[in-house]
């Protein structure tokens, strides 16, 4: 599977943006959980958001009520709609599959390349 992050960008505090992950080469409508990563400059990578193919849905603490991720099976696709924005959500944003419902980093197999979100204040 590869997966592909866009969507990122830079935005006032506040404001809102849309990521998006699209997968080629397998279809993962049935047979994974989509996460969302971020990893701030000199943090580690830390959990956001994931999705099962049941679309039960996790979230961390600092973004609940703020983030909402979802998916599109017939597009292959994996969306997170920030909402507002924060200085400290500026980290680079990655998606990621898992066959496992998993909310940390190494249960996730494979990973898209990042897409960057800057929030200014």
């Amino acid at each position: 599977v590869q997966l592909q992050a866009s969507g990122g960008g830079l935005v006032q505090a506040g404001g809102s943006l849309k990521l998006s992950c699209s997968a080629s080469g397998r279809s993962f409508s049935s047979a994974y959980a989509i996460g969302w990563f971020r990893q701030a400059p000199g943090r580690e990578r830390e959990f956001v958001a994931a999705i099962l193919w049941s679309l039960s849905t996790y979230y961390a603490d600092s973004v609940k009520d703020r983030f909402t991720i979802s998916r599109d099976n017939a597009k292959n696709t994996v969306y997170l709609e920030m909402n507002s924005l924060k200085p400290e959500d500026t980290a680079v944003y990655y998606c990621a599959a898992s066959t496992l419902i998993a909310t940390t980093a190494p249960s996730y197999d494979y990973w898209g390349q990042g897409t960057l979100v800057t929030v200014s204040s």
